[in-house]
């Protein structure tokens, strides 16, 4: 039934890295948020009219906050999906993290609602009457908070969706709330122990720690978070295929939306093998095969590495080695080698992971030791980087 909708409502379902059509997935599940929990709404208003449970009237106004949600969604899909404009040339794009991180937002409010509203119906409890007529008409609601959970979640994997994702989760929450809710309605009919209020409180909580679960999860790209692994090796193997990049260092990319990316990083050139009008035209033909294969608008910087020089290249093996000893994780990049009569300047960038165990000082001195021990003659000017990777 799921993939029926996708295929009414949604054309070239299987091309998820069109901008439009990621846009008509994030619109469908808008629409579909939009109708089935007003009628839910609807439904249970009716049900916590006819039984007096104030489990019931908050799990409807939860049900009427997942509609306005789903506004929110259908808003932020179709304002993401616009092109790139001269306020924004990078797109807008993470309108859909905004619209996710609003809809987690609303999801903890109706919680802290749900929460003072079940505290008071603990303390006042109130008779609930059950009938067969309310009792069946909250069982159905169950089984189309599940189909609805499980078509988000459909549709979250497949175009890799955190705001679908929330709303998802939201489904979920939901459900739970729903069964608690039934539960309390039977039980409520064999105790005087106010069940109402006590299952209104586990379900309240259940809602603002998930809320505040999918915040944290949606808030980490608008921050800006370390890129896909699989994406930056891709990004490293495609350069380094490239006949004049002999190396590559310093990738970092920007997420602009879901499969939008700038991204910058240093390619390492042989300038004594290419003249520069070969260089350029190689790293020019390197951004556009990464533009072409992937999500990924790339602007390359030229590093110069020259390998042909014995001398330089025996430094820099040594240098490598030397700090491999240290932490194989320690990388040699942009090594010069100077020489001002008898004394030898080594001059390099060091790339060191984040949280290494030796502050920044302590690796330069441990570093600068062990090249003096080899050879007295030698001064190094070593520049500390940290991967964005």
């Amino acid at each position: 039934m799921n993939e029926l909708l996708i295929r009414l409502f949604i054309k070239n379902p299987d091309k998820i890295a069109l901008p439009q059509v990621r846009t008509s997935y994030g619109v469908l599940c808008g629409w579909y948020g939009i109708l089935v929990n007003l009628v839910l709404c609807i439904v249970k208003v009716a049900v916590g009219i006819l039984t007096g449970s104030i489990a019931v009237t908050a799990d409807a106004v939860n049900n009427l906050s997942d509609a306005g949600s789903s506004v929110i969604t259908l808003f932020g899909f179709k304002f993401a999906g616009k092109p790139a404009d001269d306020e924004h040339p990078f797109g807008h794009g993470r309108l859909e993290y905004v619209a996710g991180l609003i809809v987690a937002v609303i999801v903890i409010a109706v919680g802290l609602n749900f929460l003072k509203l079940s505290f008071e119906r603990l303390i006042r409890p109130s008779e609930i009457e059950m009938t067969a007529v309310a009792f069946a008409l909250l069982l159905a609601t169950l089984p189309v908070k599940l189909w609805m959970f499980f078509f988000y979640r459909k549709i979250s994997r497949r175009i890799a969706s955190k705001t679908v994702h929330a709303v998802a989760f939201d489904s979920l929450s939901d459900l739970l709330t729903t069964s608690l809710v039934i539960l309390s309605l039977v039980v409520s009919q064999y105790t005087s122990f106010p069940v109402d209020g006590a299952a209104g409180l586990l379900v309240a909580l259940f809602i603002i720690f998930g809320g505040a679960g999918v915040v944290r999860e949606i808030i980490n790209p608008l921050l800006g978070e370390c890129p896909d692994r699989k994406l930056v090796e891709e990004i490293r193997k495609r350069l380094l295929e490239c006949r004049d990049i002999c190396g590559v260092h310093d990738i970092i990319v920007h997420s602009y939306g879901p499969n939008r990316y700038f991204a910058t990083a240093h390619a390492e050139v042989n300038p004594e093998k290419s003249d520069m009008v070969q260089i350029h035209d190689a790293l020019e033909a390197a951004e556009v095969d990464i533009a072409c294969h992937l999500p990924v608008r790339l602007l390359l910087h030229c590093d110069p590495f020259f390998s042909l020089d014995p001398e330089l290249k025996r430094w820099r093996t040594l240098a490598e080695d030397l700090i491999g000893s240290l932490d194989p994780e320690l990388k040699v990049y942009d090594f010069r080698l100077e020489k001002n009569g008898d004394r030898v300047l080594l001059n390099f960038q060091l790339l060191v992971p984040r949280k290494f165990f030796l502050t920044n000082q302590e690796l330069i001195r441990r570093i600068t030791n062990l090249l003096q021990e080899h050879d007295r003659r030698v001064t190094a000017q070593i520049t500390i980087t940290h991967s964005f990777v």
